[in-house]
């Protein structure tokens, strides 16, 4: 049997925690939400998958909006083990409880879903954390990977991760039900100051292609996923969110290159 892990990932949280399970996980494949939603329209789960995984970032205490169109496109011929971690700078609400609805919808179970607290990557809200904090941060997400996957080898069924209902509630059924639809036009903010030196990396690791060059200059679309990655991994830090993101210290993974990412 084989086990699949499914992550979404702009700079590198999801992405280290997807790797960090699958590597004890027998016959595991990790496959990039974005690229398989580039490839096709429809993700197929054949009968002989047995466990499969979503690993994705919290946006506004919810489902960034890339994971509710790769749940639309799964169709599945077998019934495996589902289980899902988010990671999260802050809390992570009733994002599970929006996961485990999806599913449900699609005849299947949430089995098991956990949360980490990861370093945040919200540049407009916040820079980088220290590096101190941040390896305290990866040395707790590993110490809770050991858990979760002692957890999923067995197939157990294990508590949804959720805060109490009125956090759930506010947050995710109100301000992120409110925003949520907003974040794709806010793409518009975005700009190149002139440290650019239009070497075209924010072009290429764009998971939703919303970055192009026209008359020599760069541009943001209408289908951005707020994922950070074109800011963050920018060489020059030549991109900015409008005014708020000036002078911060921008994050990524530090076990990870932006070559990780290229699509």
């Amino acid at each position: 049997m084989k086990n699949l892990i499914y992550y979404f990932s702009g700079t590198g949280n999801s992405f280290v925690i997807a790797r960090q399970i699958s590597e004890h996980l027998q016959n595991c494949s990790l496959l990039s939400i974005a690229k398989e939603l580039k490839n096709s329209e429809k993700i197929k789960i054949s009968k002989d998958i047995e466990r499969i995984g979503i690993v994705f970032p919290v946006y506004a205490w919810g489902m960034p909006l890339i994971l509710h169109r790769f749940i639309d496109a799964i169709e599945f011929d077998g019934n495996p083990y589902i289980f899902a971690v988010m990671n999260y700078g802050g809390f992570g609400a009733g994002t599970l409880l929006q996961l485990t609805k999806k599913l449900k919808n699609k005849g299947r179970q949430l089995s098991a879903g956990f949360g980490i607290k990861m370093p945040g990557n919200y540049l407009p809200l916040y820079g980088a954390k220290p590096i101190e904090t941040q390896n305290k941060l990866f040395e707790q997400s590993k110490k809770q990977i050991d858990e979760i996957v002692k957890i999923i080898n067995s197939k157990s069924v294990h508590k949804i991760e959720k805060n109490f209902f009125i956090v759930n509630f506010l947050f995710t059924d109100i301000i992120y039900n409110a925003g949520i639809k907003k974040i794709s036009q806010a793409a518009k903010e975005f700009w190149t100051n002139e440290k650019c030196v239009n070497c075209q990396l924010c072009i290429k690791i764009c998971p939703v292609n919303n970055i192009e060059i026209k008359d020599g200059k760069i541009i943001w679309r209408d289908r951005c996923e707020q994922c950070m990655a074109c800011i963050q991994w920018c060489p020059s830090e030549a991109i900015e969110l409008g005014k708020k993101t000036i002078g911060r210290k921008r994050y990524r993974h530090p076990n990870l290159k932006a070559a990780d990412f290229l699509m």
